[in-house]
């Protein structure tokens, strides 16, 4: 270990965004070195993902909103979000030592004074050590609990070239899938769904109709639908889905993601009778709710990445000081896969 720098650099809120967050709503400081408590680890910190989710934690009000994701923060609070580190200094005896691999929650910042509790050991299944920020294991976890695929379904996956879409389609074709359908925001995209990801069509939001587009793709209807969006694309998924259908529900990027408000709403219109004709079974879900599933899924993803069955989509941003860009750029959609910062 190289010796230790007497401060560290973290990502503060300064400004509550009224609309879409973008770089001036934040401040890069220089703060002193964190001090790690009775039963803390110092953590340097190599790598934290970016999530759109943020944008409902840091808008006015969110301390007043239950079940969201992270705790609200105010102007002044450093922003947090999954990473992972390398330990600097643990407790003798608590089962860490220096240069361990760990995950934990405290990212956005060089250096970390983590609860050894809220630590996760990482070994070495994982050749990429980044790949333990990627949010496939949502996604697995909403097709395995959330919803069960059965041989030869057609699965529909809303934004598919996310975080949670990108692994969502691979995923539900090693479940059993015989047809998987994503939805995304750019021809590009959708080419990179069907030409890198094994998608069999992708239709293209502010095209022409969803409904229609659907109908090309899926002409035989759809029976499973993981949706991470709601509004129009949830509605769509609707109309396509055949008896019996299944849907699971694990984000809301409609509204997160909407250029006005907190980003805390989503409401969508759906057709009661398509439900009720149908059969339709829709579900709310977090892969929190079943917290054993991260050990499985990181166990079969190794063995899918080591036999080329899966790919891990995503984009490195270098510099703690890029990460205010990069959650910009997230929110606007610009990029495929998940986005992770490097520091």
């Amino acid at each position: 270990m190289t010796t230790l720098p007497g401060t560290s650099r973290e990502v503060r809120l300064a400004v509550q965004p009224a609309g879409l967050p973008g770089p001036e709503h934040f401040d890069v400081v220089e703060v002193p070195m964190p001090v790690p408590q009775v039963g803390e680890a110092l953590i340097r910190n190599r790598y934290f993902r970016i999530s759109a989710s943020l944008r409902m934690m840091i808008s006015e009000g969110a301390e007043r909103v239950e079940g969201v994701p992270f705790p609200a923060l105010r102007p002044g609070d450093t922003l947090c979000e999954e990473t992972v580190g390398e330990v600097w200094s643990a407790p003798t005896g608590c089962g860490l030592s220096a240069g361990d691999k760990v995950l934990h929650n405290l990212g956005w910042r060089e250096f970390a004074a983590v609860p050894v509790c809220d630590c996760t050991l990482l070994d070495d299944a994982l050749l990429d050590v980044a790949a333990h920020l990627g949010h496939g294991w949502t996604a697995y976890a909403a097709l395995t609990r959330g919803v069960q695929i059965l041989p030869g379904d057609t699965v529909f996956v809303t934004s598919a070239a996310g975080a949670i879409g990108s692994m969502a389609g691979q995923i539900a074709r090693l479940l059993g899938a015989g047809r998987v359908i994503g939805s995304t925001s750019s021809q590009e995209k959708a080419r990179r769904l069907v030409s890198e990801l094994g998608y069999d069509g992708a239709i293209v939001r502010d095209e022409k109709s969803l409904t229609a587009q659907l109908a090309e793709v899926a002409p035989d209807g759809v029976d499973v639908c993981l949706d991470t969006v709601g509004g129009p694309q949830l509605q769509a998924a609707v109309k396509a889905a055949r008896t019996g259908a299944r849907f699971v529900v694990v984000g809301a990027l409609s509204g997160q993601l909407a250029a006005q408000g907190t980003g805390r709403t989503a409401p969508v219109q759906l057709d009661s009778f398509d439900i009720l004709l149908k059969k339709i079974t829709m579900r709310g879900y977090s892969a929190d709710d079943d917290p054993e599933v991260h050990g499985e899924w990181t166990r079969r993803f190794a063995d899918w990445l080591r036999s080329g069955d899966i790919c891990f989509p995503h984009v490195t941003i270098d510099g703690l000081e890029a990460a205010p860009g990069a959650l910009r750029d997230v929110t606007r959609g610009v990029h495929f896969g998940v986005v992770l910062v490097r520091i």
